[in-house]
């Protein structure tokens, strides 16, 4: 029934590395499932009630990707654009939360249309593969970054924006054990190394005291407060359109970040670049918004954790069909998921992650491996590369490293006589960002 479904044998893969690359792909983003209900509720939602709304959001986008597009690509509500919505739309410019959660379902609704006639599609498959490359880097190093800081070996300095941690504290010993250990078992050739990591490290944790037992089954939280509380009265009119836009801009080119990135880590570009199944894969990010509105989250975009189970295997959508089964569970096993994915207070406004920290620093490894691909001898195309590379980790945005690159490669282009060279839309969306950077930044 997997082989029919999902096609593990032309993907090279067996179920049990699909599983491990599932549950690997959860344990490094089980996170989101505490930190997306505290930012919510700083909005005014209900706390409980927006965990419950993160975790089924996440699962139908998660199961979507997997059946549509048989992609090991897992979705939740996007890191940053949980705090555009609360910080910004909500707080600062006064909307209420449901009329964030409104605009972002029309964002939604504008993606799936946009899913259908192929844009998204097209400007996927658009990019060019120096970009491609550059993306998946950037993206590695973005990971590792997170990774570095969720451990506290990286640490913020306002001399020079960031330092070194205190090594000697527990969580940042824990984490170093996990590092250890995970690149022992790859250095040995054990291919669920990353999960077997995550396991050890947990284990560490609770024997020091880091991490409580806070046992397996918990209460199931209403939905109640947050099911359909959309409203859409406000955002449809015109001044709110800058907002639903926003919204819109930066899942696109999230999600189209993603995709490039962690396809390339799992090997699924064809040799021309182009991604099999485009569509289906941004319908199901775009649903998944739409769903997640309605249930009330904030945008549901492609994550870029997925590359961890791609690095313990996963190929093919049997393994979403595990991270998202997770998530459906996460909400009856929440203490359990809790000492895996939740943070830990430590010193003064620090929240750390020393059980999933190490996965992450370890995937950015492997990701790294792109940049082998990129002509360095070419300025025309070593800049552009070079530039994406850099923004993403230094702004803590895709966007914004897809951004850069799309402007100075279409730019050095031109001043090179090749601007035929350029694809369209990689042209007409440099435009836009610069426009953005002129108007909306």
């Amino acid at each position: 029934m997997w082989e029919q479904l999902f096609k593990l044998h032309e993907h090279h893969t067996t179920v049990r590395r699909e599983l491990s690359g599932g549950v690997t792909t959860f344990m490094t983003m089980a996170y989101i499932i505490f930190v997306q209900p505290v930012v919510m509720n700083a909005a005014g939602l209900d706390l409980e009630s927006a965990m419950v709304a993160t975790c089924l959001a996440s699962a139908l986008a998660t199961f979507l990707m997997g059946f549509l597009a048989n992609y090991p690509i897992a979705l939740a509500p996007g890191m940053g654009h949980n705090f555009f919505f609360t910080y910004v739309v909500v707080l600062t410019l006064g909307y209420s939360w449901q009329q964030a959660l409104g605009a972002i379902f029309i964002s939604g609704l504008l993606f799936v249309l946009l899913s259908f006639v192929g844009l998204r599609e097209q400007l996927l498959n658009s990019v060019p593969p120096v970009l491609k490359n550059a993306i998946a880097v950037g993206i590695g190093l973005l990971i590792a970054v997170v990774g570095l800081e969720w451990s506290g070996i990286v640490v913020d300095n306002p001399g020079t924006l960031v330092g070194l941690g205190d090594l000697r504290a527990t969580p940042v010993l824990i984490a170093l054990f996990g590092l250890a250990v995970m690149a022992t078992l790859l250095a040995l050739g054990i291919r669920s190394a990353i999960l077997a990591g995550i396991l050890l490290t947990l284990l560490a944790a609770l024997v020091s005291g880091l991490v409580q037992y806070q046992g397996f089954v918990g209460g199931i939280p209403s939905i109640r407060p947050t099911l359909f509380k959309l409203d859409l009265a406000r955002v449809l009119q015109l001044e709110s359109l800058s907002i639903i836009f926003v919204f819109f801009f930066l899942d696109l080119f999230d999600t189209v970040g993603t995709l490039i990135g962690v396809s390339q880590q799992a090997g699924l570009l064809k040799e021309d670049g182009t991604l099999p199944r485009a569509r289906q894969a941004l319908l199901s990010d775009a649903v998944g918004t739409c769903a997640g509105a309605l249930l009330g989250t904030s945008t549901v975009t492609s994550y870029i954790e997925s590359a961890a189970g791609v690095t313990a295997g996963a190929r093919t959508g049997l393994a979403n069909l595990v991270t998202g089964t997770l998530f459906m569970l996460a909400i009856f096993f929440s203490p359990l998921v809790k000492m895996i994915g939740g943070g830990i207070q430590y010193g003064e406004g620090l929240h750390l992650y020393p059980v999933v920290a190490p996965a992450l620093i370890i995937v950015g490894c492997f990701m790294l491996k792109n940049v082998s691909h990129i002509d360095w001898d070419d300025f025309g195309e070593a800049i552009p590369a070079f530039l994406t590379i850099l923004v993403m980790p230094l702004t803590f945005s895709i966007t914004e490293g897809i951004a850069f690159g799309f402007i100075s490669y279409t730019l050095l282009k031109t001043v090179r006589g090749q601007l035929r060279e350029v694809p369209l839309l990689i042209s007409v969306f440099s435009i836009l960002f610069v426009l953005r950077y002129i108007f909306l930044f």
